[in-house]
């Protein structure tokens, strides 16, 4: 099983000066332990509720963030987990994730999703429609997105964005262009939209989420692919995992272990996990604890 790191804190011993410097230090102890991911999120708050402080902490732009990630490593695979679709438009958005392949050497990953996090939008200002509108709009960013990554720079005309040319200029160095990730469990609307436009998919898992209730969401993602006649073996089936991690000590690396192989047997290729404290150590932990035992996964 491969294995990612999802930073979702900021608020490092220093304060803003000791951003840089640790963000630098994760980049380095990414290549260190080949992770085979990096990822932020794409939030302008820190999200409330959800155990990472409230939305006063700090919380960085993301796709700067992962420029200078990109800047200081060399192999692993950079995302924001995940971009709310109606932070930046489409356009906008696909030169922003083609700039990140090109600078980083062809190491992008577009993760996107239908965003929900109301007060960030309010807060500064930005348009937050109805879910459905939000879903529309997704399905249209996904269909620009495409156009702009193939040879056709023509026109696009959807009900909510029109773009008289979608060039792309320079292309993505990755081929046939940087993989897709939607991000999202729902049946209905986000698993179709991956088996239509994505090549992989994030679901939450442990933290009341379990394998067997992965592997439901799957077997949607398949009927969806099936029904679209695409090929469900291309598509990534990723998890970020909410349980308990004590990367630092084996005790706790072996119980994560046993807990991946389940995820492994419905399917699951890939997990994403977040540090709590020290980023740093954390994924010095996983390269003495966990990434030995997950290859063979």
């Amino acid at each position: 099983m491969r294995i990612g790191v999802h930073v979702v804190r900021f608020d490092f011993p220093g304060g803003s000066a000791a951003i840089a410097p640790t963000l630098a230090a994760v980049g380095q102890a990414a290549e260190d332990a080949g992770l085979d991911n990096l990822s932020v999120m794409d939030h302008y708050f820190q999200m409330d509720g959800m155990g990472l402080g409230d939305a006063p902490a700090p919380m960085l732009e993301a796709y700067t963030t992962l420029g200078f990630l990109a800047a200081a490593t060399t192999t692993v695979e950079l995302q924001a987990l995940v971009t709310g679709v109606t932070y930046r438009h489409p356009g906008l958005l696909a030169k922003i994730v083609t700039t990140l392949d090109v600078l980083s050497g062809g190491r992008a990953m577009l993760g996107i999703g239908a965003a929900w996090y109301e007060r960030e939008h309010l807060g500064l200002g930005v348009p937050f429609p109805s879910t459905s509108e939000r879903f529309e709009r997704l399905a249209e960013t996904l269909q620009i997105i495409h156009q702009m990554w193939s040879d056709d720079d023509g026109p696009y005309e959807g009900t909510y964005y029109r773009l008289a040319e979608t060039m792309c200029s320079p292309s993505p160095l990755a081929r046939p262009h940087p993989p897709i990730m939607i991000g999202g469990s729902g049946e209905r609307k986000t698993l179709r939209l991956v088996a239509r436009y994505a090549d992989a998919c994030n679901l939450f898992a442990g933290s009341g989420t379990s394998a067997t209730e992965v592997k439901a969401k799957l077997d949607v993602l398949a009927q969806h692919c099936a029904d679209a006649g695409t090929d469900n073996g291309r598509i990534r089936k990723t998890i970020l995992w909410t349980g308990a991690l004590d990367a630092l000590t084996p005790i706790g690396a072996t119980a994560f272990i046993e807990q991946m192989k389940a995820y492994a047997d419905v399917g699951i290729t890939e997990v994403r996990v977040m540090p709590m404290d020290d980023p740093v150590e954390f994924i010095r932990g996983l390269a003495s604890n966990v990434i030995p035992a997950l290859s063979s996964v």
